[in-house]
């Protein structure tokens, strides 16, 4: 038994004035907007309330013979399209309602990537007449799990679009898909909710620090609750272990450091090196920092010596290096580049 997917508090006005014009409803609509502000939730609410057979003012019910299969887990005209490994950090095995995420899991590692064979299963589903008459609903995500030749497939399906179905795709960000595949879609972007909406969910959701949690993520509620619950600090210690130092001119000891960032994840260190840097070019330009506030008195003091050009190209350079986090050739070695090249960014008159 599942429940049926609800907009978060920010996103039902919006949810309701575009669901409210579904008699001119488009067949394709990309989804799209910072990680962490309920992209994916949204996608699954609205294929709920397109798929009700009692909306009331666009959305869904929640009482009708369809929300009650989409409570169930198994409404025939529903189909959710993600690589098998998130099926399964979802916790969700596929069934007739669902993709077929799940084949030949027990032979090979689950798949990160949206498969092709994922898109040419549903040709049949694609082909019959809806149960009830209405909407026939394909919620993709995220889209950037595609590769080129999945990517193709769905152009082609959306050139040609079967009658009465609709296509959900959510992705972080459109310059990242395939240029032809964002054309044949319309495009809906969902803003970052204001701080007092994020801080009052985040307050429901019992999460301690909200503040400091919210601005690490970047002010997305999602993200920071996720954040939250990894059982870390909004600050990591090493960020604080690297920045001390250089906020006094000094270079900081890179072993450590790297002994303890060999042990994360790639894209973990990262993303937090690239905030890092974010919030060094907003101290840069007398701009309050955004994402690690604990650390706004060193930020400014490390900006203050720094040569602002060597920060920008290094931001760029983490941007990079991101790009290619999940199968870095040599993590050893990124660590300890990275960390060399941060230092030298941040040093006075480097």
């Amino acid at each position: 038994m599942s429940d049926l997917a609800q907009f978060l508090p920010w996103q039902q006005e919006l949810a309701a004035n575009w669901l409210g014009q579904r008699e001119r409803f488009a067949h394709a609509w990309l989804i799209h907007g910072l990680p962490g502000i309920g992209k994916r939730q949204f996608a699954l609410a609205a294929a709920g309330s397109l798929l009700c057979e009692s909306p009331r003012h666009g959305l869904a019910c929640g009482h009708c013979a369809a929300c009650l299969w989409l409570i169930s887990g198994n409404h025939p005209d529903l189909r959710r399209i993600r690589p098998e490994a998130m099926a399964l950090a979802e916790g969700i095995a596929a069934t007739g309602a669902d993709d077929d995420a799940g084949t030949g899991a027990a032979k090979k590692a689950p798949s990160k990537e949206i498969r092709v064979e994922q898109l040419r299963s549903l040709s049949s589903w694609f082909n019959t007449a809806t149960h009830r008459g209405g909407w026939r609903v394909a919620v993709l995500y995220p889209a950037q799990a595609m590769n080129g030749i999945t990517a193709n497939a769905l152009l082609k399906v959306l050139e040609e679009p079967p009658q009465h179905t609709v296509f959900l795709l959510v992705a972080d960000a459109p310059d990242r898909l395939l240029p032809t595949l964002v054309s044949r879609c319309r495009r809906l972007p969902l803003p970052v909710p204001d701080q007092a909406a994020s801080m009052a969910w985040l307050a429901k959701e019992e999460i301690s620090r909200a503040d400091e949690w919210l601005a690490a993520a970047g002010g997305a509620p999602l993200l920071a609750r996720q954040l939250a619950q990894s059982g870390a600090n909004p600050c990591p210690d090493w960020l604080n272990q690297l920045i001390a130092p250089l906020a006094r001119g000094q270079r900081p000891d890179i072993g450590p450091l790297a002994d303890q960032l060999e042990k994360t994840p790639t894209e973990i260190w990262v993303d937090a090196l690239q905030r890092l840097f974010l919030d060094l070019l907003l101290a840069s330009s007398g701009a309050p920092v955004r994402y690690f506030p604990s650390l706004e008195k060193q930020t400014r003091l490390t900006a203050g010596l720094a040569v602002l050009g060597n920060l920008a190209d290094t931001a760029k350079w983490l941007a990079q290096q991101r790009a290619v986090a999940g199968h870095p050739l040599n993590a050893k070695l990124l660590v300890h580049s990275s960390l060399q090249r941060v230092i030298m960014a941040c040093s006075p008159g480097a």
